[in-house]
């Protein structure tokens, strides 16, 4: 399958023969089994304190071995464990420790414990990757995921591509393929609804364009200064930024060299 190469000016330069990566079947299963394993690794782990809710006096005076004095039995009282001794009359026989009671533990709380990590295997993993490389040459994929775009993928740019230092200077060659409607989708920065713009999560922005190259001489920079848009090295590339949250075919912009590594390292 061969695919055109355009320069930074959107005119098309030549011809490229994809690799056969670029056939692999579409396993959107694989994908989400591994995007949601790279999740579950950066997770945080969290949980109560063990002792919340236990650091207390009470205790239950219910056992019928005790002095008639001090037993809690036949006086209309929920057999809890309670406040005793030397305590303020309001606090007198109050219930503690249970979950029930005010100041109590909690039932089955959240444990620092808990392992979130989720083992893939490394076949799946790259079975993964490719299969997402593969769904970014289908353009029903690719609107699918609500890409603002209509011409052919998969969308191939000279290595200029990768000398870009200025943001402007990036934003005028991918307007000139044809990715400005798609750029405007992605700059839609909204405030998210619901409590988890208090914890660090305010903003809510749209995934844009993916630019893969095969050598950083300043492209990283230069896409900082648009939203949506990353880029990635052809040798980190993983399923989750080829299908951000699990959904495949990214609108993606290849160069040149990265097509041609691409294809050697899954040859």
């Amino acid at each position: 399958m061969k695919t055109d190469v355009h320069g930074l000016d959107g005119k098309k330069t030549g011809t490229l023969d994809l690799p056969r990566v670029f056939a692999t079947p579409y396993r959107p299963d694989l994908i989400t089994r591994v995007v949601l394993a790279y999740q579950a690794a950066r997770r945080q782990v969290y949980g109560t304190d063990p002792m919340a809710g236990m650091r207390s006096s009470a205790h239950y005076h219910g056992y019928r071995d005790l002095r008639p004095g001090v037993v809690m039995m036949n006086k209309e009282m929920a057999r809890l464990p309670r406040l005793h001794g030397d305590t303020p009359s309001h606090m007198a026989m109050r219930a503690r420790l249970t979950s029930g009671a005010v100041g109590g533990r909690t039932v089955h709380g959240p444990r620092s414990t808990r392992v979130w990590a989720q083992k893939v295997n490394a076949r799946e993993r790259i079975a993964a990757i490719r299969s997402a490389i593969a769904a970014t040459t289908s353009i029903e994929l690719v609107k699918s995921r609500n890409h603002n775009y209509g011409g052919s993928v998969p969308i191939v740019v000279d290595d200029a591509l990768q000398n870009i230092k200025k943001t402007k200077e990036l934003e005028k060659a991918l307007h000139a393929i044809g990715l400005e409607k798609d750029l405007e989708r992605s700059s839609d920065k909204r405030v998210r609804a619901g409590r988890g713009k208090t914890r660090g999560r305010r903003y809510k922005v749209r995934r844009g364009p993916l630019i893969v190259v095969s050598k950083d001489d300043g492209i990283v920079r230069a896409a900082a200064g648009l939203l949506g848009v990353d880029v990635a090295n052809v040798n980190t590339l993983n399923a989750e930024l080829l299908a951000p949250g699990a959904h495949g075919a990214r609108l993606t912009v290849w160069t040149r060299s990265a097509v041609e590594a691409i294809g050697k390292k899954y040859a």
